[in-house]
């Protein structure tokens, strides 16, 4: 695998991010559904996109939680749902969206005790620990 050319140097402010203005996107933007690259789109890690260009936003999170939740419901799942943050700019913002459908929808939630960030990782062994009882 070939390292970046700029591996383990300092950012260069042409390489950072206004986060702030991605956050603002995520909440003021909102997808057109005939436009494919403002739809939602699953990678491997989960739901892709950008909040600047509307392929990530809050009607995205609120849909597909919703969906999670009607599914739930279609199949008499009870059980607590396990979700998790990243320090992704955008992770914080669509975490709250979710939980605020989530707890709408009367779905337990478990979320850390100490409100840190919970990688996937951290989130599949408290599955496991729970499910072992």
């Amino acid at each position: 695998m070939a390292l970046h050319e700029h591996a383990g140097q300092v950012a260069r402010p042409e390489d950072l991010i206004d986060v702030a203005h991605l956050v603002t996107a995520y909440y003021t933007k909102s997808p057109d559904p005939e436009n494919v690259n403002q739809q939602v789109a699953f990678g491997t890690s989960g739901h892709r996109g950008s909040s600047l260009d509307a392929a990530f936003n809050e009607d995205h999170i609120l849909a597909t939680t919703q969906a999670i939740c009607d599914y739930r419901a279609e199949q008499g799942i009870e059980g607590p749902l396990f979700i998790g943050r990243d320090t992704h700019a955008l992770s914080e913002p669509s975490w709250a969206s979710a939980l605020e459908v989530l707890v709408g929808n009367k779905v337990t939630v478990m979320v850390d005790m100490h409100d840190r960030y919970t990688p996937t990782p951290a989130v599949s062994r408290a599955i496991i620990e729970a499910n072992a009882g």
